[in-house]
């Protein structure tokens, strides 16, 4: 884990005392009100969940506009409770729901402040198909339509080079070539974001093949189950046959993650 340098303890205090100026007075129940911590805090506070956490990777969050700590005099970053709050909900949902940080960004944006533990049916009415509308874990529609271009990928990724040929040789990436520089779009970023994190345990290109492989037969199998709607000319059907896929794919994900659960059990046990 890097060395952050601590700010020094005046500006802590000061942005303390701004803090509960802007904030108020303790609440009726007397709670002591949020003290602010530093980053490096944070990471300790996080590991023993998430022992991948790193200073680095909150300053990425960040500079995906995920996080918004507050700032010293110095140029500090300090966390209230409330953003470590947020942040330990961002990697739940990067761990156990593998959600892109386009679509965290969009559930952060809409109000979810649950613990993250794990994909899950959306409260209210069923659909009038009689089916639960669980909470889509992926987005099928158009993407932002940002590209990336292959330095900007390893950059933010720290993945090899080495590895992004491998991925491309397996079809796990296409890429997009622009005059002559190879671009990928989000999803692809974060494939091979993850792909990267397999990597330090030895997973190669070629050990993808099976996860290639079945969202293949996924993606066909779903495919099958609403092709008549996916190409009904009636822009109000397609658009709730869309609605249906991405319903289901939710469903499909949580299912994967509970039969690997129930596999892993057995293999610690």
């Amino acid at each position: 884990m890097a060395i952050q340098a601590q700010p020094p303890q005046a500006d802590v205090e000061r942005l303390n005392a701004e803090l509960e100026r802007t904030e108020g007075a303790p609440g009726a129940a007397g709670g002591p009100r949020q003290k602010s911590i530093t980053i490096g805090t944070v990471c300790k506070a996080l590991a023993q969940e998430f022992p991948d956490i790193s200073i680095s990777k909150i300053r990425y969050l960040e500079d995906q506009k995920l996080l918004t700590p507050r700032r010293t005099p110095g140029g500090y970053r300090l966390y209230t409770q409330g953003d470590v709050a947020r942040l330990r909900t961002i990697l739940r949902m990067q761990r156990d729901e593998f959600l892109p940080l386009r679509v965290i960004r969009q559930e952060l944006a809409t109000g979810r402040a649950g613990d993250g533990a794990g994909i899950a049916p959306v409260p209210g009415k069923r659909s009038r198909e009689g089916m639960r509308p669980w909470r889509t874990s992926v987005s099928v529609r158009e993407a932002t339509g940002a590209l990336y271009s292959l330095e900007d990928v390893l950059e933010e990724t720290s993945a090899e080079a080495k590895l992004v040929r491998e991925l491309e040789e397996y079809g796990v990436v296409k890429g997009e070539l622009r005059g002559g520089v190879r671009y990928f779009d989000e999803t692809e970023r974060e494939i091979i974001g993850a792909v990267a994190e397999l990597a330090r345990y030895g997973v190669g290109g070629r050990n993808l093949r099976v996860f290639r492989s079945s969202a293949d037969r996924e993606a066909t199998l779903l495919q099958q189950i609403l092709a008549p709607a996916l190409r009904s000319r009636n822009p109000q059907r397609r658009k709730e046959a869309v609605e249906a896929l991405e319903n289901l794919a939710a469903v499909a994900t949580h299912l994967k993650h509970l039969l690997l659960v129930r596999d892993l059990r057995k293999i610690v046990r």
